[in-house]
């Protein structure tokens, strides 16, 4: 029995010599992790050196006993250079590995996967990484996503990607790959692209399910995108009875186009012989009236100017459907305005169409005397003249320095016609998402928070005009800019006027609170969640229907959401604001406050005084915040 006990004792030393504790493993991450740190350049990592554990560094997460590192998100932190050999030797239980929207540059190391055998998720796009990938990848079993898009990688796509038996998504597009692409018999590949890059050849078998915009930017075909034609086919020579017969059918068609020209002068020289006897009759049919017999006459005679903006028809009785149909005849002045014009210079003046909106089309108009106004012609409108004037009315006297301001109105039966200031800088949707080239001038974080404080200004004022003013169709088409970008809210009230379709809340896609089943009944509450939706706009850069590039049909909130919950929050910003380093902490409470205006709840929303403050507290942290603030840093206060 002594003996026994010696020999148990002596076993369980043994063990605890030979097996190998937590500590060496976590001290072996932050040495390879402090090489990381002092081999890049760029902003320096935020990590506090003097802890003996990196499981609290920003980006750093731990397995639940702080043995070692388990994921690695170092997204959109400015990090520059090359990553050094061995980069992530020592880290063997990693399993999420993220630098993705860096600048990192250079090969990937030989060695750089060598050790990391559990790695399930590889996240480095939108770099400058160039070169091959390198072949220890390929031994990576356990990957279940790798996207290396947006970087400068080169040479053939591997065949060896077969081995990563698990892999769910392979994401290579916007690099230099060449060569054919190889047939990838990855039976759980569900997200594949491979777009952009100089590939050639026919698309494989196993990948010919894929959507056509996965292998869009090469010179590839097959399915799905069309049939391979055979190269250097064969030339065959044309038999005598062949040549016969194409001489034939050339004669034959040589006879035909004759035939057919002779009927048509036949035709047109009848039908000029009968337009001779209609000039005068169709002479009197051009007649505009309007309050202005020789204004009128001018706009009909005119080119390019309102009234043929307008495209009003002349009709037999000499009506024009801007005066037939009873109502009105002039234009109606509201609120406070200086204006001093009539509808038949509106006729007259030189017009452009500025775009179709939710409730009608805008125009441009510019008097003889210069004046330069913006009209709207509004439709599906079912409201009689005397509770439209009023509704007009009620809409002329809400006025404030951040919106647009209604001054004047034109009624009757066919057409209905709001006037107001016109802004030459057009839409914030128009300066966000319409010039992607390289003349674009990037819209900077100091213009953009200005841009939603002058907003949310003029949302706060109109809902002090009563508990049940909303606007209805907050939206960023909907915001227009001065010379110096500030924000002034225009169509406001106009949700309302709707009927039929135009009440419907497909008006609003992608702003409209979950709550909201029908425009007209929009609340305060309802106007908070879609200005909620605008913040999210210019801190991602997105438009609200086209916010996910995977999933059709995600609207922004959830998407950002999912990022925040899943990813981190660097990965939500516009890549033009990551270039301002200075103002991270305030461009996350910014975001904060955008999940908050967008929860799914109406009562746990903040009323728009309270994000005005919220805003306006964050502009005067702007003008004097110059500390470097890591985006890491602040995830707690978003998840």
């Amino acid at each position: 029995m002594a003996d026994f006990s010696v020999y148990l004792l002596l076993l369980l030393f043994t063990a605890a010599i030979l097996l190998p504790s937590a500590a060496p493993d976590i001290a072996s991450d932050r040495a390879a992790l402090l090489g990381l740190r002092s081999a890049v350049g760029g902003r320096v990592l935020l990590w506090d050196l003097s802890s003996s554990t990196p499981c609290t560094w920003p980006g750093v997460v731990c397995s639940p006993e702080n043995s070692s590192v388990v994921e690695l998100h170092l997204p959109g932190m400015g990090l520059s250079g090359q990553l050094p050999p061995k980069s992530f030797a020592n880290m063997t239980n990693l399993l999420t590995l993220s630098l993705r929207y860096n600048a990192l540059s250079g090969p990937l190391p030989a060695d750089m996967f060598a050790s990391v055998t559990s790695l399930r998720n590889l996240y480095l796009q939108h770099n400058f990484f160039s070169g091959q990938i390198p072949d220890t990848l390929f031994a990576l079993t356990s990957l279940v996503r790798v996207n290396l898009a947006g970087n400068n990688f080169s040479g053939p796509i591997s065949p060896s990607f077969n081995n990563l038996t698990r892999l769910g998504t392979l994401y290579l597009q916007d690099n230099h790959f060449s060569g054919p692409i190889p047939d990838l018999n990855l039976p759980l590949l569900a997200q594949f692209n491979v777009s952009n890059n100089n590939l050639t050849g026919g698309i494989p078998d196993s990948l010919a399910g894929k959507p056509k915009n996965s292998f869009a930017g090469n010179s590839l075909c097959g399915d799905p995108i069309d049939t391979c034609t055979l190269k250097n086919p064969k030339k065959k020579k044309l038999s005598g009875g062949a040549i016969a017969g194409i001489i034939i059918g050339s004669v034959l068609g040589f006879l035909l186009i004759l035939l057919l020209l002779f009927c048509l002068c036949r035709a047109l020289s009848r039908k000029g012989a009968r337009s001779k006897d209609e000039v005068v009759s169709k002479e009197r049919e051009v007649d505009i009236p309007a309050e202005d017999g020789g204004a009128a006459a001018a706009a009909a005679a005119g080119g390019g100017n309102f009234a043929a903006a307008l495209g009003t028809k002349e009709k037999e009785k000499g009506e024009n459907s801007l005066t037939s149909g009873g109502g009105k005849k002039g234009l109606i002045f509201v609120g406070k305005t200086n204006w001093s014009f009539d509808l038949g210079d509106l006729l007259k003046a030189s017009a452009e169409v500025l775009g179709k909106g939710s409730y009608g089309t805008a125009y441009k108009a510019v008097m003889e005397n210069g004046l330069a106004v913006a009209v709207k012609r509004i439709r599906d409108v079912n409201m009689g003249e005397k509770e439209f004037g009023e509704k007009m009315e009620e809409i002329g006297r809400i006025e404030h320095e951040n919106l647009v301001c209604l001054r004047a109105y034109y009624f009757n039966k066919d057409e209905k016609l709001l006037v107001f200031d016109y802004l030459p800088m057009g839409s914030l949707s128009a300066l966000l998402h319409g010039n992607k080239g390289a003349s674009r001038t990037p819209l900077n974080w100091e213009t953009r928070a200005t841009i939603a404080l002058g907003a949310a200004r003029g949302i706060s004022h109109l809902h002090s005009q009563s508990p049940t003013t909303a606007h209805g169709n907050i939206k960023s088409s909907n915001i227009l800019l001065t010379k110096t970008y500030e924000a002034r809210v225009c169509d406001f009230g106009l949700a309302q006027l709707a009927s039929g379709p135009a009440a419907s809340p497909n008006r609003v896609a992608g702003y409209r609170a979950p709550e909201v089943t029908d425009a007209r009944k929009a609340s305060h509450k309802a106007d908070v969640y879609s200005f909620g939706v605008l913040l999210l706009e210019l801190l991602t850069g997105k438009a609200p229907t086209h916010s996910s590039t995977n999933e059709e049909g995600v609207d922004l909130p959830r998407w950002v959401q999912s990022v925040v919950r899943e990813e981190w929050t660097a990965e939500v910003f516009d890549l033009e604001l990551l270039r301002y380093q200075t103002v991270e902490e305030d461009m996350v409470q910014m975001l904060q406050l955008a999940i908050d205006c967008t929860a799914q709840y109406p009562d746990k929303r903040p009323v728009i005084s309270e994000v005005v403050a919220r805003i306006e507290e964050l502009c005067r942290s702007g003008d004097s915040s110059g500390d470097i603030v890591g985006v890491g840093e602040e995830e707690s206060q978003v998840v």
